[in-house]
């Protein structure tokens, strides 16, 4: 499902020093694969996700997701590509506050001009499978962190996507609601999706649900 290939990153930090965030990386995801990547922030854990992801390209490499290589798609290709293929789950979420939960989760299907009844089916879908039917008309910014959480995630599974990718989903939860996020992953992974989790928290260390652990240090794989 996910390949990558000889992955090195680097970045320009004030125009003048490059830092090097991954150093030849290879790494390959299973379809219906729970892998975790572990490792210190800074490690290139984030930096992973986001080139699967399509968010960010390789200085140079290959990654293929489902047999297309990504790592070169122009932006408007590569929008297209994370509509249907990527749930993201950000770590500070990234919904809008001022808006309502129902109008963060449908959010990325705005571009895909759809009929008002495909929306509401997708809408009723996420809503359900994440418990969180009662707050939909509710501004986000009156949420608690678990209940934005919920809608992080419904927004991320709205358009049914094959991949979920996660970046440190637990860090601004309490013990609880980390262990309730863990659920979710567990119905996920029992549908036959492909998650990837960047994380730190060691509440996913040892997880039956786990497939695999990856432990990246300094950019590179340990």
């Amino acid at each position: 499902m996910i390949e990558l290939k000889e992955i090195i990153k680097e970045y320009q930090v004030n125009g003048i020093d490059t830092v090097m965030a991954l150093r030849g990386i290879n790494l390959y995801v299973r379809s219906g694969e729970l892998v975790v990547l572990k490792g210190a922030s800074g490690s290139g854990k984030s930096t992973i996700l986001s080139l699967i992801a399509a968010l960010s390209k390789p200085t140079s490499g290959e990654v293929i997701v489902n047999g297309d290589r990504i790592s070169k798609l122009p932006d408007n290709f590569a929008s297209d590509f994370r509509r249907h293929s990527i749930g993201f789950v950000f770590q500070k979420y990234n919904l809008i506050p001022t808006l309502s939960v129902k109008e963060n989760i449908i959010l990325p299907l705005v571009p895909m001009n759809l009929e008002t009844r495909d929306i509401e089916d997708k809408l009723s879908r996420v809503l359900k499978m994440f418990h969180i039917e009662h707050k939909e008309n509710q501004l986000v910014k009156n949420l608690s962190g678990g209940e934005q959480q919920r809608v992080a995630i419904a927004r991320a599974n709205i358009n049914n996507p094959q991949i979920i990718l996660a970046d440190e989903p637990t860090a601004n939860l309490d013990e609880k609601l980390s262990l309730h996020f863990i659920d979710i992953l567990k119905e996920l992974k029992a549908e036959g999706k492909t998650i990837v989790v960047a994380t730190h928290d060691p509440l996913f260390f040892g997880l039956n649900i786990v497939d695999r652990e990856i432990e990246i240090y300094q950019g590179s794989i340990v």
